[in-house]
């Protein structure tokens, strides 16, 4: 009977499960006229979002292209943004058609993914702070550099003898640790850096020549059809100068300019602070607390009935389930939730050709690793109720089922109830790590909004208040929930 029960139990979280997954799944399906580029949407003038404008758009110089060319070859254009450092992974996963970031093709990339021609040629500059005087790249000798990890630049400054290589994962991490004086200096792309030229005044831009070719290139993945396709249309955008139009209006766009400290409050002043800055911007990035309660909730919801089962393996007297129970909690605890994110959302559809969403690997990532947890958790309440309890029920002749349902698990969740809050509120904060995958929660909006206003702690200390007030109303809750708890006992 026991053991009848368990495996109705495991067959039930499969058969949810399996139900997320094909409800999640229909709202992604694409027709065969569709592509889908793949971007790193904090690159201005490249890709960005303009949040006060066009919301949750993705605008810029690659994006009018990718429009053009696609609209030229009769497809439809899906655009979705992620980790610069993800983008080749996800066409080598499958998950995108093309990748535009201002990426140029070096000999690295291309045993992995082929590129179009040449569409745009940049220069790279030398950020620090003023009086520096680092101006040319022998400069950087014995220097601390940073670059944005997997871009030309940290190939460029390899090459730079005696130079000290700090890869970072945005630009805007670049310019925050050269301010911080960790940095001595930053290489990044020219067009790049007349925005955070213009928004940080205290900084000193120097272009530095090329020494090799240099350029920005389409990424697709090995084999593609697309690529004579889009040569094509390349070579007609040059030569009738729609590239240089382009290039003209994202490279020469106006640049957010700090606001004048006449009208600046006395804290935005002393601590070099301008929260006005982000307020046309609010709407886009509190948006952001749906998606990330979405996240929490369902992975919390889920992870709870995980749990429950594998409890019910460790302590089942069937020693492949007690087994089973053991080795999965071993495994989901002793590799990092990251690792396990990216390997689900870019692993799935190398290996199933299933095309998961960033959605689904998110909630069954978080609910399998909660769900680890919880599971000891849920063990250390059950063996905690009184024995007598059990053996009682037993003598009664009152089935297992009923018995953990109504006497053993209720008495066994009322105890463990702190720390089944602890474990929902480290789940809401690690949903964060969505970001990662594109999704975009708070954290990633409010990177966003920084990248795009040339900023960095004002969003971020935005979301992180955000972040307070909903553990703060969870931990009220659970409160409430557990003096009544404590009143009907």
């Amino acid at each position: 009977m026991k053991r009848l029960k368990l495996k109705s139990m495991l067959a039930a979280a499969i058969a949810i499960a399996i139900a997320f997954c094909l409800i999640a799944s229909a709202s992604y399906a694409q027709t065969n006229k569709t592509l889908t580029l793949a971007t790193s949407p904090d690159y201005p003038p490249y890709e960005f979002k303009d949040t006060a404008v066009s919301g949750n758009e993705i605008i810029g110089f690659d994006i009018d292209i990718a429009k053009y060319i696609t609209k030229e070859l009769g497809y439809e254009l899906k655009v979705t943004g992620m980790d610069f450092n993800g983008l080749i992974p996800a066409l080598q996963a499958g998950r995108a058609d093309f990748v535009m970031a201002g990426m140029t093709p070096t000999a690295e990339r291309k045993k992995n993914v082929d590129f179009s021609d040449l569409y745009y040629e940049a220069q790279n500059t030398i950020v620090a702070n003023k009086g520096s005087n680092l101006t040319k790249a022998e400069d950087l000798a014995g220097k601390k550099v940073g670059v944005q990890l997997g871009s030309i630049q940290q190939e460029a400054v390899k090459k730079m003898a005696g130079v000290q290589l700090t890869p970072l994962n945005r630009i805007p991490d670049i310019i925050q640790e050269i301010k911080s004086n960790r940095l001595a200096a930053g290489v990044i792309e020219d067009t790049v850096a007349t925005g955070y030229a213009a928004a940080n005044p205290d900084l000193e831009f120097n272009t530095i020549p090329n020494t090799e070719e240099s350029g920005s290139a389409i990424a697709f993945g090995k084999g593609s059809r697309l690529v004579p396709e889009f040569n094509r249309v390349l070579k007609q955008m040059k030569d009738s100068g729609q590239i240089k139009e382009l290039a003209t209006k994202w490279f020469s766009r106006p640049i957010p300019q700090e606001t004048d400290p006449a009208n600046q409050p006395a804290v935005a002043s002393k601590f070099g602070l301008d929260f006005g800055k982000i307020l046309p911007s609010l709407p886009y990035i509190l948006s952001g607390i749906g998606v990330t309660l979405t996240f929490t909730l369902l992975s919390a919801f889920l992870g709870f009935i995980w749990g429950i089962v594998l409890s019910l393996f460790k302590i089942s007297s069937i020693k492949p389930l007690a087994w089973f129970g053991t080795a999965y909690t071993s495994i989901f605890r002793g590799t990092p939730l990251i690792l396990q994110l990216t390997l689900v959302y870019f692993a799935t559809p190398q290996l199933t050709g299933y095309d998961i969403s960033a959605l689904q690997a998110g909630v069954i990532t978080f609910f399998l690793n909660s769900g680890a947890y919880i599971s000891e958790t849920i063990r250390a309440g059950i063996q905690a109720v009184d024995k007598g309890q059990k053996e009682a029920a037993e003598s009664l002749g009152v089935p297992y089922k009923l018995m953990m349902g109504d006497i053993i698990l209720p008495q066994a969740l009322k105890n463990i109830l702190p720390a089944l809050v602890n474990e929902s509120i480290a789940l809401l904060k690690d949903s964060a790590l969505v970001s990662v995958i594109g999704v975009e929660d708070l954290l990633r909006r409010g990177t966003i909004v920084g990248a795009e206003k040339y900023i960095y702690f004002e969003p971020l200390i935005f979301v992180g208040a955000i972040y307070y007030l909903m553990v703060l109303s969870l931990t009220w809750g659970a409160n409430v929930l557990e003096r009544r708890l404590q009143t009907s006992s």
